[in-house]
């Protein structure tokens, strides 16, 4: 296996990546210097994270008719939405097979939706390398009325992040109580949380916690 630089899942808490411990395919472990970085900052989700963040946010989401997912990779968010009877648009950077329009987020000058979620770049996101381009775009210039995020659950700790924090407080946060293994090299190295914004959501932000295997959440929802 390869050892290629893992800064970017890093890069939201300015950590450098350490040595770890990772599972082959016969079974062994080994240890390599770090992650191996996967090329433009494609990271799938898993379903479990989607699964138990949909139940959660079921009433509120049903208050939109379509949800867009600006980064949809291989677009398995919109699949689970549309699972759960959501109609989707769909649109990446990158054509990777699932028939979204083929677009950058910045490009859009117009939400095709007013309501998003999604698991975006961590990069453009964090204050160190995207000055929250990603989060201020969305708020600031499309005006979406709701957004909902998965990150690394460091990241609003950015200094740089204060204005933007000040500005546009989050309704409500799902700390996920494990670390998602987005590339299926074993020791996956953060916590991650869901972070929403919500227009027609009125006082302090709200947390709440998302559990793996001990929440009936998971298995309430559609496979």
């Amino acid at each position: 296996m390869t050892a290629a630089s893992a800064r970017g899942l890093f890069r939201a808490t300015g950590k450098q990546s350490k040595p770890v411990a990772t599972r082959l395919l016969d079974g062994t472990y080994t240890k390599i210097d770090a992650l191996e970085r996967e090329p433009d900052e494609f990271y799938p989700t898993p379903v479990e994270p989607i699964r138990a963040f949909i139940h959660a946010e079921m009433d509120h989401l049903r208050a939109f008719p379509t949800i867009w997912g600006p980064a949809c990779g291989t677009g398995v968010i919109g699949r689970e939405l549309r699972t759960n009877a959501f109609d989707t648009i769909d649109s990446d950077l990158i054509d990777r097979g699932c028939g979204a329009e083929i677009r950058s987020f910045y490009d859009f000058d117009k939400a095709p939706a007013t309501a998003i979620v999604e698991n975006p770049p961590f990069a453009e996101c964090g204050w160190g390398n995207g000055k929250a381009r990603w989060l201020y775009h969305a708020l600031d210039t499309l005006g979406v009325e709701y957004m909902a995020l998965l990150l690394n659950w460091g990241f609003p700790g950015a200094g740089g992040l204060a204005p933007f924090w000040a500005k546009y407080p989050p309704a409500r946060v799902y700390l996920m109580r494990w670390k998602i293994d987005f590339t299926g090299q074993g020791a996956p190295p953060m916590l991650n949380g869901w972070f929403v914004w919500d227009k027609r959501h009125v006082g302090e932000t709200v947390l709440r916690m998302l559990d793996r295997h001990q929440d009936a959440r998971q298995g309430e929802l559609l496979p």
